[in-house]
Parts: structure tokens; sequence; C-alpha cells
């Protein structure tokens, strides 16, 4: 053999160990490269509603943490809301804020291992977490016919998965993603992320199975879920649907009276 043969066989011998090592550091960190509970993007905002700070039991006998606030729950519908892959409740204030120009009750939910709850979040895991702040809802009498459920970007995936084949008022999806597959493969694309990812969060197979009124709401300039997979899940869902596809947000949408319009919109809709 050549040594040029040699130099070249060693060459790609270290592209295909580092290769390997990559895939192997993805297969192993995954979960941590997901879910990102003790990241803080608060920015101070102050709660101008009124919220109970609620213990939630799931099926494997987790306690988590959930804000709630009722304004009517004769009258009006409740919200369910499944916040994303990062951060706490508290992140959440400057959306939840909005509710008090809407009738609306809601649920704020956090995921187990956010905010300071104990358990590991796993697709498995927060489905569990989902079906148990259904069950504290139907507890205090609140029916299937009086909930929303609304995902924010992961939580899309898991409000998605809960309102299959279900009865509920309606569902709202902001910033949401088609697959945790495509979502990686479009972030990783020489990887096979397929085989790699234990958490998949396969909305794109289960949207046809969502009966309920459903809102997509997705900026166009999203650069963390690709403004695509939000279309195409819009593509796909049954009617009753209603879009709100600002030009110019992100990912992080902007709650402003436009949006809060479209929100209030199909909540009326659904009386």
């Amino acid at each position: 053999m050549s040594k040029k043969i040699k130099m070249i066989s060693v060459f790609f011998s270290i592209l295909i160990l580092i290769y390997l090592s990559i895939t192997a550091f993805l297969f192993f960190s995954q979960r941590n490269l997901l879910y990102h509970p003790s990241e803080n993007n608060y920015s101070g905002d102050q709660l101008i509603v009124k919220i109970d700070k609620v213990k939630i039991i799931t099926e494997d006998n987790l306690e988590l943490l959930a804000w709630y606030h009722e304004k009517d729950i004769i009258n009006f519908k409740t919200i369910l809301y499944l916040h994303g892959n990062a951060g706490s409740l508290e992140n959440r204030i400057h959306k939840i804020n909005h509710f008090k120009d809407i009738n609306i009750n809601f649920l704020l939910l956090a995921w187990r291992g956010f905010s300071g709850n104990k358990g590991r979040p796993t697709e498995q895991g927060l489905y569990k977490d989902a079906r148990a702040a259904i069950n504290w809802l139907k507890k205090k009498g609140i029916k299937d016919q009086n909930i929303i459920i609304y995902g924010e970007s992961l939580g899309t995936g898991i409000a998605t998965e809960i309102a299959q084949n279900k009865n509920y008022a309606g569902v709202i999806l902001e910033s949401p993603f088609t697959s945790m597959i495509e979502a990686g493969s479009s972030k990783y694309p020489i990887f096979p992320i397929k085989l790699l990812l234990k958490d998949k969060y396969e909305s794109n197979k289960k949207i046809k199975n969502v009966k309920s009124p459903i809102l997509i709401m997705h900026g166009e300039e999203d650069r963390i879920v690709p403004f695509n997979m939000g279309k195409k899940l819009y593509d796909l869902a049954n009617e009753p649907k209603y879009s709100y596809f600002p030009k110019y947000d992100d990912h992080m949408m902007e709650f402003n009276k436009d949006m809060i319009y479209s929100i209030n919109q199909f909540i009326k809709s659904l009386n």
C-alpha cells in the first residue's frame, strides 16, 4: 500500500471515528439537548391575573406544580396551557397576563423536572403529566367540551397526543413542529435521527385524529421550528381549522393585539 493510500485510509478512519463519536453523543445526550428546565428567559414581568398555585398528582405519583386562574367555569371555557421545552412557569407570565382580556379560565402546568418538580422529562412522562392535568380539571367539574388544549412549541406535541379522538372544545397550537424526527433531521441532517430518537412526538401522524376545532399559530420567520412545519400541520388538520401566520414573528411569537384577537375570535367561535 502506498504512503498516499495509507494517509487517505487514516483520514477516512478518523472521519468515521469522529462521526461515530458525535452519533454516540447525540444518542446518550439527546434528552439534555431536548429539555432545558433550568433555562431562564424570565424578563421580570409581574402577574396581573390572579392565580392559585395547585398540585397535580400523576398516575406515577409525581406531584406537579400548576397555576390555576378561575374566572367563571360555568360560562367560560378553560385553557389547559402546555408549555415548551425550556424554562419555568414564570417565563410565561407575559403570555397569561393577556388572558385577562379574554373570558377564559386557565391551568398552566409545569412538566416533571421543571419549575422545581421532581422527575425527568420524557415523551411518555409528559403525556402522563398532561392527562393528570385533564383529570384535575374534570374533578373540578369541567367537562371535555369546555376545555381548550393549548400547546406551545414542544407542548404542541403533547397537545396533539392528548387531543386525539376526544371531544374537547378546541385545540390551539403555537409554533408547532410536525415531528421531533423531522425537526431533529433539519438540524442534524447527516445523522440517523429517526433511529437515534427516543422521544419522537409525531404530531404529523396524529393530527388527523384531532376532531376538535383547531387554531394553528406560527411565525413565518421562525428560526427554531421552520414555518413550513406549522403550515404542514394546518394543511393536514381537519375542519374547522383556523390559522394565524404573522409574517415577521420568530419562534417566540409576539403576544400583540393581533394575536390576542385571533385567540379571542377562535374562543368565541366555540360557543
